[in-house]
């Protein structure tokens, strides 16, 4: 008995990583779409510009070339939220061996599009914000003033824990958004560099260590590390999840967002995150209270599940879950307006009509922008997210760092209803 117990177990076990896979892979950019955004690719050339905007020198170091060493990674595992939270890891990983950080832009995808697009990291944050904590350079300023010199084209080799794909090394191009990221900054590699399972870097692991990797790849004849992926785990670590307060906005989209929130009634406003596209519908099926954690489900039940279990009503909330909690929380702040972001469905009749009687409008931004979105709920008086989301961790993360409110959608959950639930399949049970 206990044999097929254990069979059963391993095979949902295994139902559970291939969906984690499939909805973080890279290869099938479509799945988990924690944002959309519609902008026109446009290849980087090696041609200098003097364009702040475009190509900003923000690192330390004195004489234009940091002695230790640099940090260049693809940001190859998801959206927005996924790349967002592998990129507090890389910095602290970063700062840990005492390397400047080359800021990698962030991959977009492209509805209904083969490949990938690549948007400078400073269009949407400043990089100068990051230098309190660690020096830092842009990537595009990278490959025009230094990569030249201590990367030449044949001393670019790529970095990886374990071989990947079908050949011996890295193929760190192999696949979208791999190929590319790649080639958008003109990169070719000759060759690869395995560094597992020797070093890590995370921190739980002993061989993520200044000293360590630094011995093995010192700074002058290893003057770049490039990694396949980024070098971090997803969720972000708990004692990383601090870093969020160096990410800040660039002045436009702090300014869209000021500019939407003035236009909303005069009163306490509400954000609300609402995850319910078909992607995530499918993955929220496989909640049924034995996962020890979903995604970014740490932020609201805890790295060691201290705070529970996460069920199904968090991962993907009902209509009716929306309502009711939603009513509680205005009847809290008084708020007078909603504002709403989603990949999909942003529920603005249904949560008009429920809430008219309260004289509380329900809005959403009239164009496409996550990074806006993000912004706003980032301001609200209080934020409802979705616990499993990325997207959501990404706001919950900024409102922490000033002590803002936030809350997560069936959370706590509902005993009562739980018991229910349980009580209708042991009944099922029975009948069958």
């Amino acid at each position: 008995m206990s044999n097929e117990r254990g069979t059963v177990f391993s095979k949902h076990l295994a139902t559970l990583l291939a969906l984690h896979l499939a909805l973080v892979s890279t290869i099938y950019p479509s799945i988990f779409a924690e944002d959309i955004h519609n902008e026109s690719n446009k290849n980087f050339t090696s041609k200098s510009t003097s364009s702040a905007s475009t190509f900003i020198e923000v690192s330390n170091a004195s004489d234009g070339v940091d002695p230790n060493g640099y940090i260049v990674y693809c940001p190859c595992m998801g959206r927005f939220g996924n790349q967002a939270d592998q990129f507090l890891g890389a910095l602290a990983f970063s700062k840990s061996i005492n390397r400047t950080l080359v800021l990698p832009a962030w991959v977009e995808y492209i509805p209904y599009k083969t490949g990938s697009i690549q948007v400078p990291f400073n269009k949407y944050f400043k990089p100068e914000a990051i230098l309190p904590f660690h020096k830092v350079i842009t990537m595009e300023r990278f490959m025009v003033d230094l990569a030249p010199n201590i990367w030449p084209p044949e001393k670019r080799y790529s970095f990886c824990y374990i071989q990947r794909g079908n050949g011996k090394g890295c193929d760190a191009k192999d696949g979208n958004p791999f190929g590319p990221f790649w080639d958008n900054y003109k990169v070719d590699f000759v060759g690869s560099e395995i560094f597992g399972p020797e070093l890590h870097y995370l921190s739980i692991y002993k061989g993520n260590g200044q000293s360590t990797w630094q011995e093995k790849y010192p700074g002058d004849t290893w003057p770049v590390l490039a990694f396949v992926g980024p070098p971090s785990g997803f969720p972000v670590e708990s004692i990383n999840v601090h870093l969020q307060e160096y990410l800040v906005w660039q002045d436009v989209i702090e300014k869209k967002s000021r500019d939407f929130i003035s236009s909303l009634p005069k009163g306490p406003f509400i954000g609300i995150h609402l995850r319910n596209g078909a992607d995530w519908s499918r993955a929220c099926e496989l909640v049924d209270g034995t996962q020890i954690h979903l995604f970014s489900s740490p932020q609201c039940l805890g790295y060691h599940q201290e705070n529970g279990k996460l069920t199904s009503e968090m991962c993907y909330p009902s209509t009716t879950t929306i309502i009711k909690q939603l009513r509680r929380a205005i009847k809290k702040i008084n708020a007078t307006s909603v504002f709403v972001a989603s990949d999909r469905n942003h529920l603005i009749t249904d949560l008009n009509s429920a809430f008219q009687h309260m004289n509380v409008a329900v809005r959403k931004l009239p164009y496409d922008s996550p990074h806006v979105d993000l912004a706003i709920l980032g301001k609200s008086n209080l934020f409802v997210g979705n616990c499993v989301s990325s997207f959501s961790a990404f706001v919950k993360r900024s409102r922490d760092v000033y002590g803002f409110a936030s809350e997560f959608w069936g959370y706590p959950p509902d005993l009562r209803r739980i018991k229910n639930e349980i009580r209708q399949n042991e009944l099922d049970h029975d009948e069958l």
